[in-house]
């Protein structure tokens, strides 16, 4: 058994871990809370947009269609991996990490597949046994529209010289604070949507189709992107304050159980000194 010095150490070293742990979740929560009303607002109006676009993509034929529709041969791929920059998250960088290996193992076995990614830690794993052509990782230290507009447009050019003919777009979609889905989600070229969902779809178009797809469809896919950056953004502090919540937890019932432990050492080490006190005056007596 421990001694009372050593156990009262480890009492104290997790009682402060467990401080920091517990500050951890509270600033999760709070930065959480404006994550998510953030990507709650966003979802409805790139959703639709997206909806819209695929759909009038899908309607435009021969050389009127948009560039960005244009269906190749999948020799290359560019995978964009959403992760974060920072750590103490569960398995929320791990699970975009599996998702791209799941990628280029197995969905695109037998291509070039290339990276970009979004989030230091993705970035330090692939890094070590893929190309990574660009790492964007710090558009989370100001992350707004204007930002990842810059990383959409060139996504879009790598795109249209010919130099992927895919893209796509890995990160952990926001369901709830305990709950992140890993979505892998086909940026370019746009997805056309399928027919008979189509022909329900009855606009009045001003001006023509054709300038609406070239004005209306970059937007669109900066939109996308801004959509997934902010879901991952939402699921990390969602993940970190599951993750801090659970280590609380730990830490607590480790430090009931070490204070436990210490009692009972502590009232064993008195009983042995009394035991002690009694033999000797007993053996005075005598």
């Amino acid at each position: 058994m421990a001694n009372l010095k050593e156990l009262r150490s480890r009492i104290t070293s997790v009682s402060s871990t467990m401080q920091i742990t517990s500050a951890m979740k509270m600033v999760s929560a709070a930065k959480l809370n404006k994550a998510q009303m953030a990507i709650t607002a966003m979802r409805p109006y790139s959703d639709k947009l997206t909806e819209l676009l695929q759909s009038l993509s899908a309607s435009l034929e021969g050389d009127s269609a948009s560039s960005f529709s244009e269906q190749r041969e999948v020799n290359k791929v560019l995978v964009v991996a959403i992760a974060s920059n920072r750590g103490l998250a569960g398995a929320f960088n791990t699970n975009i990490i599996k998702g791209s290996r799941e990628l280029y193992e197995n969905v695109y076995a037998g291509k070039q597949v290339d990276f970009v990614t979004i989030g230091k830690k993705v970035n330090d794993i692939v890094s070590k046994t893929h190309t990574v052509i660009a790492n964007k990782s710090e558009v989370f230290d100001d992350l707004t529209f204007a930002n990842v507009a810059d990383i959409a447009e060139e996504l879009m050019e790598l795109f249209m010289n010919g130099s992927y003919d895919k893209v796509v777009v890995v990160y952990n979609k926001f369901k709830n604070a305990a709950t992140q889905i890993v979505t892998t989600e086909q940026f370019l070229p746009i997805v056309p949507v399928e027919g008979e969902k189509s022909a329900n779809l009855d606009y009045i178009f001003e001006p023509s189709k054709e300038e609406i797809v070239e004005q209306l469809i970059p937007k669109s896919l900066k939109t996308q992107l801004y959509k997934a950056i902010r879901d991952s953004f939402a699921s990390e502090h969602g993940a970190r304050m599951t993750a801090m919540h659970k280590a609380t937890d730990n830490a607590t019932e480790l430090r009931d159980a070490l204070k436990l432990q210490y009692n009972k050492a502590r009232q064993a080490s008195i009983t042995n000194e009394i035991l002690e006190i009694v033999g000797g005056a007993e053996a005075l007596n005598n």
